[in-house]
């Protein structure tokens, strides 16, 4: 029988907009977290609501005061089954949290543990509509949308139905762009990723997910922001930056990190949501999708940087090797 997508996802906001929740923590390791930093800046901008992104096994370890009835959790792993998410779902529900969850596997660990369950497609040929991306956009805008009913928000759903032609559009338009900078960063050792606001989530998961897990090299995110309270003094004629610019609210952050940093590096990169192919996005909107199409792009670059160095992303040394 086929999955119903939209039923999962319906009966998750429905609970979640319901509850009408005191807080709300987002919860995840690696990539499922880094991806929850988005998510957190919508709830942030949008509501009054206090909200936190959280690593699963300090969300446990740390204990929020503030957690229990009233909280709502959502919680992400792609496999279903990273220890640290499945036991962060159970703690919650002791807790008297609602919890929700999105997994890309029916039945597994997680999809158990939480209260209400969202599964995402996932591969080639999935459409972002029902991809982690589309799912979670729906979900926090569907929440908006049963709580404070706007058109804002309800063309923010609708655009969620033309994902996968803005993908792959900017994968097109940006693809001779993340040609050229695989083959230059070939041999690169250290690459360093910038990013602020709704999209500083893709440059975190670029730096931990993408180039130090998929291939082996050194690298650290960095906050534009934060930039100058100590990272700048590392910048020097040949220090890699890849900065994933914003459009919206913290767009100023990038612009001054970029300016300083060009001056003493010559191997500054910007991938700017300015240059994206926004088909017809209003302005308002375009903050919060700017995430998704970095993910999508970005995408893009770690596959080129994979072919040049003839180091498939797939390839790991200790990740599900090994007990750790």
């Amino acid at each position: 029988m086929a999955t119903d997508y939209e039923g999962l996802l319906s009966s998750a906001i429905c609970a979640a907009a319901n509850l009408k929740p005191k807080n709300i923590y987002f919860v995840g390791c690696g990539g499922s977290l880094a991806y929850m930093i988005h998510q957190q800046y919508i709830v942030d901008r949008e509501t009054e609501i206090p909200s936190r992104v959280l690593n699963s096994n300090e969300f446990i370890h740390r204990n929020p005061k503030a957690l229990g009835s009233g909280s709502l959790v959502v919680l992400c792993s792609h496999s279903g089954t990273t220890p640290e998410t499945v036991a962060a779902a159970t703690f919650a529900r002791k807790k008297g949290a609602l919890t929700v969850a999105y997994t890309h596997v029916e039945g597994s660990p997680l999809w158990n543990a939480a209260e209400y369950s969202m599964l995402y497609d996932w591969g080639p040929e999935s459409d972002a509509y029902n991809h982690k991306s589309g799912m979670a956009l729906r979900f926090i805008f569907g929440f908006l949308q049963a709580l404070y009913p706007s058109n804002l928000y309800k063309s923010a759903i609708d655009i969620t139905k033309n994902l996968q032609s803005i993908y792959t559009a900017n994968k097109v338009k940006f693809a001779e762009r993340a040609a050229q900078w695989g083959s230059a960063n070939k041999r690169a050792s250290l690459i360093y990723t910038m990013g602020s606001g709704p999209v500083y989530g893709e440059a975190y998961s670029f730096a931990i997910c993408l180039l130090q897990e998929m291939q082996w090299i050194n690298s650290a995110a960095i906050h534009s922001g934060e930039y100058f309270h100590g990272p700048f003094e590392i910048t020097d004629y040949d220090v890699p930056f890849l900065l994933f610019k914003t459009v919206g609210e913290t767009r100023p952050l990038d612009d001054r990190a970029e300016a300083f940093a060009r001056k003493f590096s010559k191997e500054v990169t910007t991938v700017d949501a300015a240059d994206f192919d926004w088909q017809n996005i209003p302005e308002e909107l375009k903050t919060y999708f700017a995430a998704p199409v970095f993910g999508a792009v970005t995408r893009v670059y770690a596959e080129q940087l994979a072919e040049n160095r003839g180091h498939p992303l797939s390839v790991r040394r200790y990740m599900w090797k090994m007990q750790y």
